[in-house]
């Protein structure tokens, strides 16, 4: 049976999702295969969303026009708005799930999208007959054809789950792997590598001494993650606070033969920032106690997620560890902690669409990349979606650069760092992370997503009205004098705010101006001085964005520049000088050299794909 579709999405996972969404919003008509229908969406690890800079992502994929934001708004049962204590820049949003709502939520969401259909089938082999048409044949034997495929496999390619010496092949608990698509990959030129991941138990929370444990809220005011949303009617929950013990880390150490992580059985190499408990007390064997977070699955099952305990250990080692932990003595594990293995595709393969460089029409989004997280994997998913789209339309790629977006230093990142451990976002990989806050993702990238069709006219017209307020308020503020001050002035001042400005000035509280956009007039006035410098030195980063490069360059023709950079040119292919200078192992004095021979030959190249 064969069956046609312009856009085809393999996975259904965070990526998948909001690929699929996309790209069938654009006007595509589009399939989204996933092996279980059952599982699109599914929370494999831990019950939230967001988190320190992942919140900046989930905020960003909303401005765009995708759907993680809104979803999470829907069904969250906490929500905490994390460094709220520092400055703007480095707070990020998160909220706490309900697994199942959530889950069901998305998965109705792409039910009833236009031009999207869902099929249950297992990809085994993508057949490139020509620039113009792909064919997948499934497992069911039938062969879909389209004009640009999407692949977002998440941990299923050739995945190997570890329970201490139990190896089973499968992509998620009591889910197939899938084995032979990652042995097509290879048949079509793909350089595959290994990473691990893992889990932490589930425990039975009507059985957890929740008394002797310290208390976790939410925030009392919710901040949302859609721009869309306007009040969460969710029931809130509280969290839990413990921690591991002397106790449980001697179980450990006693253990530690008999662990996958330390037998040799694994060869993969894990997530850095998000160890397992054995490779916490190894790494810090100082440390007296780690922090352990209890967070409740949903507000329909007593099952809790036991946040900082994720570890591949026999089944007998994880039921003594868990009842060392104080609260936890009396519980059962109702599922064990794993730890997973499995292929990714070495992201300096793709071009910053996440197109296949050696692949034309195949895009690639999520961990195949080798990221971590949902929010990574939702970013690269909805990029992914607009520019499989873009590219079926014979239009620009659309880029979003360094100074744009955390999701534009994701992919840079991506494709010019590459990354060998799965990566993880954080504040500090964004050197313009002043500019690129929470609260202005709307206003960073809106007009994006309204120009690709996935904003609908209202959030436009409300995002137009809101700038409106923004202008006329700075000007008000400017020339409104309360004493010798201008009133701008006094908001400036450390112990001032919007809300005391609002008690001094009537008028101005007259105005009614919406929270949002005090908010943000608030902001830019205290940071008025480092978020000038931070632009200007936008400025400087977007002359180098522009010196494009030739997509056949001969790097080895340039006198003077260095073996080594000329390899790895030749090899990365970047697309501007800019990101050419991000290149490790290509230094100051290779762009030197490779910016003075651009312009012997003439004047550069300076068109941009950023934003287009």
């Amino acid at each position: 049976m064969h069956i046609s579709y312009d856009v085809i999405v393999v996975g259904g996972g965070h990526a998948g999702c909001e690929a699929a969404l996309a790209s069938a919003r654009m006007g595509m008509q589009t399939a989204l295969l996933s092996m279980n229908l059952d599982t699109i969406a599914q929370m494999s690890c831990n019950p939230a969303i967001g988190g320190l800079a992942k919140g900046q992502l989930v905020r960003e994929v909303d401005a765009l026009g995708g759907e993680m934001g809104k979803v999470i708004d829907e069904t969250a049962i906490q929500f905490r708005l994390l460094n709220a204590s520092k400055g703007h820049a480095v707070r990020s949003p998160r909220a706490q799930a309900d697994k199942k709502k959530y889950q069901f939520t998305m998965k109705k969401r792409l039910e009833e999208q236009y031009n999207l259909s869902l099929r249950q089938d297992s990809v085994e082999e993508i057949v490139v007959e020509n620039r113009e048409r792909l064919d997948l044949i499934g497992k069911s034997g039938t062969k879909y054809r389209s004009k640009a495929v999407i692949i977002t496999t998440g941990t299923f390619l050739n995945g190997l789950i570890h329970i201490g010496n139990s190896q089973v092949h499968g992509g998620r608990s009591s889910e197939p792997s899938s084995d032979k698509l990652s042995a097509g990959l290879k048949d079509l030129g793909f350089e595959l590598a290994r990473l691990k991941t893992g889990t932490s138990p589930r425990l039975n929370g009507r059985k957890i001494n929740y008394d002797i444990l310290q208390e976790q809220e939410g925030d009392k005011q919710p901040t949302a993650f859609s721009f869309s949303t306007k009040n969460i009617q969710q029931p809130q929950v509280n969290c839990f606070i413990t921690y591991t013990n002397k106790l449980t880390h001697e179980i450990i150490r006693s253990n530690l033969d008999r662990s996958p992580l330390y037998t040799g059985q694994i060869k993969a190499i894990g997530p850095r920032y998000c160890p397992s408990i054995e490779d916490k007390i190894t790494r810090f064997p100082h440390k007296e106690q780690h922090q352990i977070f209890i967070e409740p699955e949903g507000l329909h099952t007593s099952e809790v997620y036991c946040n900082g305990i994720s570890t591949s250990a026999p089944f007998d080692v994880q039921e003594a560890m868990v009842h060392s932990i104080k609260g936890l003595e009396e519980t059962n594990i109702t599922r064990y902690g794993y730890a997973i293995e499995y292929d990714y595709v070495p992201p300096t393969q793709i071009k910053p669409s996440l197109e296949a460089k050696n692949v034309e029409n195949v895009f690639l989004a999520g961990q195949i990349n080798g990221t971590s997280g949902y929010e990574e994997a939702a970013a690269q998913g909805i990029m992914a979606g607009i520019n499989a789209v873009l590219k079926i339309r014979g239009s620009k790629p659309f880029v979003l650069d360094r100074s744009e977006a955390y999701i534009g230093v994701l992919i840079d990142d991506l494709v010019t760092k590459g990354t060998r451990e799965p990566y993880r976002m954080f504040t500090s990989r964004a050197e313009y992370r002043l500019v690129l806050r929470h609260d202005n993702a709307d206003r960073r990238l809106m007009k994006y997503g309204y120009k690709h069709g996935l904003i609908s006219k209202k959030q436009w017209d409300e995002l137009s009205v809101k700038e409106k307020i923004i202008s006329e308020t700075n000007k008000y503020l400017e020339y409104k004098k309360h004493g010798a001050d201008s009133l701008i002035k006094l908001l400036r001042r450390p112990d001032m705010n919007f809300k005391t400005l609002l008690e001094l000035d009537k008028e101005l509280m007259n105005k009614n101006i919406p929270s949002s956009a005090q908010e943000q007039i608030e902001i830019e006035a205290k940071y008025k001085g480092y978020i000038s410098r931070q632009n200007q030195q936008i400025e400087k980063f977007k002359r180098m964005e522009n010196l494009m490069l030739p997509a056949q360059f001969h790097y080895d023709n340039i006198p003077g520049l260095r073996k080594e950079a000329q390899q790895k040119l030749d090899n990365l292919r970047p697309v501007s000088l800019g990101q050419a200078s991000r290149i490790s192992g290509v230094s100051p004095a290779d762009i030197s050299i490779l910016m003075v021979y651009l312009l012997s030959k003439g004047k550069p190249d300076t068109r941009t794909v950023s934003g287009s």
